[in-house]
């Protein structure tokens, strides 16, 4: 069986890392307009850099919870068979175990220069404009995908679930497009794993509701006793 899963901010709110959604989310005191656009970047580099220092080290201080933990375990089990897409920009997935994460809104340990277009893993700021290891010009920018850019590997995503057997978002808000688009774009089952309703949970074939600590091993479990035994 093949399963492609989406996750979103729900499932790393619980390793406290923020929402942008919530009412004190990472959007508290920053307009997204002057910290998530090209535009802003243009416009305020400095600024910019600063929210996602931040962000950046607040990570430091998150662990994986138990949903992390649990869809690593599913790709130990089933391999290429799980395509694992996150929304999400912090690396708990893969210090999770997982090995096989799409981030189709970038990262945020990753540093990209405009200027020669190579990508960097990046722990410190940026804010003080440091030298592209590459061509060491001072070009670096977070490797974000901000409003008004396309996501990453849209192509290999819609293909994906084009052939999935099962199709599985977890604490996602299915208010931002592409991938609250995902659910229509599948062509097998699809299951929703959220805290509560979201804005497409009548357009799942299943939805479940709570915490995602709960409900993901829970769903792993599922799909391990199923799997045939050798």
């Amino acid at each position: 069986m093949k399963i492609v899963v989406l996750t979103g901010a729900g499932i790393s709110a619980e390793s406290g890392i923020a929402t942008f959604r919530d009412s004190d989310g990472l959007w508290e005191g920053y307009d997204p307009m002057e910290v998530a656009t090209p535009e802003a970047f243009e416009a305020d580099p400095a600024l910019v850099h600063r929210f996602y220092d931040e962000r950046r080290r607040a990570l430091e201080a998150a662990q994986p919870n138990a949903a992390h933990l649990a869809l690593a375990r599913l790709e130990a089990a089933i391999g290429d068979d799980l395509y694992l897409v996150t929304q999400n920009v912090d690396d708990l997935h893969e210090r999770a175990g997982s090995a096989r994460v799409h981030h189709m809104h970038g990262e945020l340990r990753s540093a990209w220069c405009t200027a020669c277009d190579d990508r960097h893993v990046w722990h410190d700021p940026l804010g003080h404009e440091p030298a592209c290891p590459s061509c060491e010009g001072s070009h670096l920018r977070p490797d974000i995908v901000w409003f008004g850019e396309v996501p990453y590997g849209m192509e290999v995503i819609e293909a994906a679930l084009h052939e999935a057997d099962l199709f599985v978002a977890i604490g996602t808000s299915a208010v931002v497009y592409p991938a609250a688009a995902f659910v229509h774009w599948a062509r097998g089952r699809t299951l929703e794993l959220n805290l509560d309703e979201s804005a497409a949970s009548e357009d799942f074939t299943q939805s479940r509701r709570g915490p995602a600590t709960e409900l993901v091993p829970a769903w792993v479990d599922e799909v391990l006793a199923g799997l045939p035994r050798d």
